[in-house]
């Protein structure tokens, strides 16, 4: 009894204990919950500040016509059209927040309201790019030991920047900001075309460009349009630097022609460098290029396979004809001046050699002119990440057609240094000596046999001994300037054009594709004729300066013909 007594006591007490601690345990609760959801405090350096306790935004800076600043590693989009360095005391309106400018108040947006995806997370985890390093023309940093690529051009005589900070993300893409303030886009290294390496071009693969189309051998190609970056002002300081080029090329030979004689061997070597400068562009340069454009899948199946041989074809024919058209004028206007020649007794008249040589040099401008047009265009819309490297190549290019070019308008109206009687050929480049000898004939023997003849397919016969050859007739410095400077501006023409439609050019639109493979191959014609029949079989077979050239002559010859073709052929690698 006593037992349950105290069992009964025990329990009553146990019941009131229970009754009077669950309200004490609920207004112990309450307060106590507030400490365990307390959020830790934030460090603004290290990430993301509170939009409530964001006092200023700073780091300010641009994309296309918006202005974007940070706090910590948010980004903040400023609305309105002031573009202030930093803005402070931020405050809000209701859930809007507003910063201070120097001109005003003006509204904060937060860049991103969504999550991040997993792709933007990885991308904005790092604020910085170190360990910078050039590939070629393009700039690579590393963020541990992954590398990126920067969007920016580097030049030779540019001083690489060594990391890149306040990295930053707008939607997947990725921003940093260089030591002088400007804002690029960084993405791994071939993340934005699949498989590229350092080059531009699919790995593996030779890429470069042809019409602003990207060739790459073997590899898959689109033809849409391809939006990329154009460092606009780069090109337009390039463009000067080509016209200076191309103009120290083709006006060199004909100024250093008033101080040196043609027979001087640096001529010899200079034309005959030129003749096969030439006969490789036709070949390497112009007909590759053609076939290239016809065979473009963009283009579709041709219907007719030897498209670009027929134009080749078509630019030889034309020029043949232009050619043959204008020395049978020549020999026509010599037949009706025969007779009053004879009368007159030797009184003055225009060589019909000369105006054969203007004919043939207006044939080969034409050709180089064409061509030289399509390389400045095709230059300027080639992509950044190759367009130094070709426009290396094209200024030697321009510098080597020029000195072609040049040599030959500095030899119009002036004598052949050793050339030889033609046999079976009636047709010469300036006038052809009928002595055997060859010797340089004497100023005031030359000038007194000026008007001893009228023809240089039909000598007159003389009653004293055998015929005289004919004295060229001079051609004005300031003609063979303007011939010159023909060539010295077209490439700047192309360039300019090129910059003017730069943003618009597709290489693959078949228009394009069409356009340019013609004019190639025409051109290529062109050259062919000039190249092959009027330098290399003239100067060589058919009473050139090399036709009765000494061994020595000979050599140098030979040696500066193969150089000019291996040199312009190489080039033929990239452009």
């Amino acid at each position: 009894m006593a037992r349950l007594s105290s069992a009964l006591r025990a329990s009553v007490l146990y019941g009131l204990l229970a009754a009077t601690g669950a309200p004490l345990a609920q207004a112990v609760l309450p307060t106590a919950q507030p400490v365990h959801q307390r959020a830790p405090h934030v460090d603004p350096s290290v990430s993301d500040p509170n939009p409530a306790t964001i006092t200023a935004v700073s780091k300010c800076h641009m994309h296309g016509t918006a202005q974007y600043c940070q706090a910590g590693t948010s980004e903040f989009r400023i609305s309105g059209d002031v573009t202030a360095s930093s803005y402070t005391e931020c405050h809000n309106h209701g859930a809007d927040m507003y910063c201070m400018a120097p001109a005003g108040e003006v509204q904060v947006v937060a860049a991103q309201t969504d999550g991040p995806t997993p792709t933007q997370a990885s991308v904005t985890s790092f604020t910085a790019i170190t360990d910078c390093h050039p590939h070629s023309t393009l700039l690579y940093c590393m963020v541990g030991t992954v590398e990126y690529e920067v969007h920016t051009t580097i030049t030779v005589t540019q001083d690489i920047p060594p990391a890149f900070t306040g990295c930053h993300s707008h939607g997947p893409d990725t921003f940093c900001i260089g030591p002088n303030g400007d804002e690029v886009e960084v993405h791994t290294a071939g993340q934005e075309d699949e498989g590229e390496n350092h080059e531009g071009g699919p790995l593996g693969q030779d890429c470069h460009f042809h019409a602003g189309f990207e060739h790459c051998p073997g590899a898959e190609n689109t033809c849409e349009r391809v939006d990329r970056d154009y460092n606009i002002n780069l090109r337009v300081g390039l463009l000067f630097a080509m016209l200076a080029t191309s103009a120290i090329g083709v006006f060199s030979p004909i100024l250093v022609a008033s101080y040196v004689s043609p027979s001087h061997p640096v001529f010899t070597i200079l034309r005959q460098f030129g003749t096969g400068v030439i006969i490789s562009t036709a070949f390497v340069h112009l007909y590759t290029h053609a076939t290239l454009m016809f065979t473009n899948e963009c283009l579709g199946e041709l219907a007719y396979e030897a498209t670009s041989s027929a134009i080749l074809m078509a630019g030889i024919f034309l020029s043949f004809l232009v050619e043959y058209c204008g020395s049978r004028l020549v020999q026509w206007h010599e037949a009706k001046a025969k007779s009053s020649i004879v009368e007159s007794a030797g009184h003055g008249h225009a060589a019909p050699a000369a105006r054969t040589d203007m004919v043939n040099i207006a044939v080969l401008e034409a050709g180089v002119i064409f061509h030289s047009l399509l390389i400045g265009l095709t230059l300027v819309v080639a992509g950044d990440s190759f367009f130094l490297t070709l426009f290396a190549v094209i200024v030697f290019h321009q510098m080597f057609e020029g000195l072609a070019l040049g040599t030959r308008i500095a030899a119009l109206g002036r004598p052949s240094p050793t050339s030889a009687p033609a046999t079976g050929h009636g047709h010469c480049h300036g006038p052809t000596p009928a002595a055997a000898p060859i010797t340089e004939e004497p100023k005031t023997a030359r000038a007194a046999t000026d008007t001893s003849s009228s023809s240089t397919h039909t000598a007159v016969p003389s009653l004293d001994g055998p015929p005289a050859s004919p004295a060229p007739t001079p051609v004005s410095m300031r003609k063979k300037l303007l011939l010159a400077l023909a060539f010295a501006l077209v490439t700047p023409l192309g360039m300019g054009i090129g910059i003017g439609v730069l943003q618009n050019f597709n290489g693959n639109d078949p228009s394009t594709i069409i356009a340019i493979g013609t004019l190639d191959a025409f051109s290529a014609g062109i050259l062919v004729w000039v190249g092959v029949v009027e330098m290399w079989a003239h100067d060589w077979m058919l009473g050139g300066e090399m036709t009765r050239a000494g061994p020595v002559r000979t050599v140098m010859g030979l040696v500066a013909l193969v150089v000019g073709m291996a040199v312009m052929s190489l080039l033929g690698k990239w452009a």
